[in-house]
């Protein structure tokens, strides 16, 4: 239901290359145990907080993502079951091309009951525009980025983003891969990390608004 897209003006896409600096994991912020205190006190994150699923093989990160979402707003469901009814399909347990932005909103208008906008092409003013709401406990985001100009590695990824801390200048990440957890990042390098283009669709990664 409710099939949006939003596709802005934005700048040239940033390839992963190009993009890859210093690892953020060097940040102090990163994963800054005070720093998560306060924004796991957020309202969005609070409800994220009691119930953190984390995906059971590197294929899974799209489904997680939305089971998370789902327990955030109370609603039964788990990333074994997000599919059911869908048409995706594992093999062995896998999805074997993972999900693109548009995959994972179409689950996502199937199984949420929400209204689902894919948002491509933010410049960066346009994404922290998105952040600045990210506080909403009507809202929920899960954003698709790619790895590697963050981290200096690594493919493509989706993870809820649970909350800003607008004082710090701060995104908190819900990454449902438990190897990297919950970690705190400044929005210029999220929206770098978002601003590439995923090698399955041929399309530009971005964001999930679910409301």
């Amino acid at each position: 239901m409710w099939p949006t897209t939003v596709l802005a003006e934005g700048p040239a896409l940033v390839q992963p290359d190009a993009a890859a600096g210093v690892s953020i994991k060097t940040q102090r912020s990163y994963q800054d145990a005070l720093l998560l205190d306060k924004a796991w006190a957020l309202p969005v994150a609070a409800s994220y907080k009691p119930h953190i699923e984390f995906q059971r093989n590197g294929s899974f990160c799209g489904p997680t993502s939305l089971a998370n979402v789902q327990h955030s707003q109370g609603q039964a469901g788990d990333q074994s079951t997000v599919l059911d009814g869908t048409g995706f399909h594992t093999w062995l347990g896998y999805l074997p091309k993972g999900l693109t932005l548009d995959e994972l909103a179409d689950i996502a208008r199937q199984k949420l009951g929400k209204r689902v906008t894919v948002m491509r092409g933010l410049d960066l003013a346009g994404f922290r525009q998105q952040l600045k709401l990210a506080n909403d406990p009507s809202r929920r985001y899960v954003i698709n980025f790619s790895r590697q100009p963050l981290f200096g590695a690594g493919g493509g990824h989706h993870s809820p983003i649970a909350g800003y801390l607008a004082d710090e200048d701060l995104v908190l990440v819900l990454d449902v891969n438990s190897d990297f957890g919950p970690w705190l990042v400044k929005p210029e390098r999220l929206w770098a990390a978002m601003n590439t283009v995923d090698d399955s669709s041929h399309k530009p990664r971005g964001l999930l608004l679910i409301n």
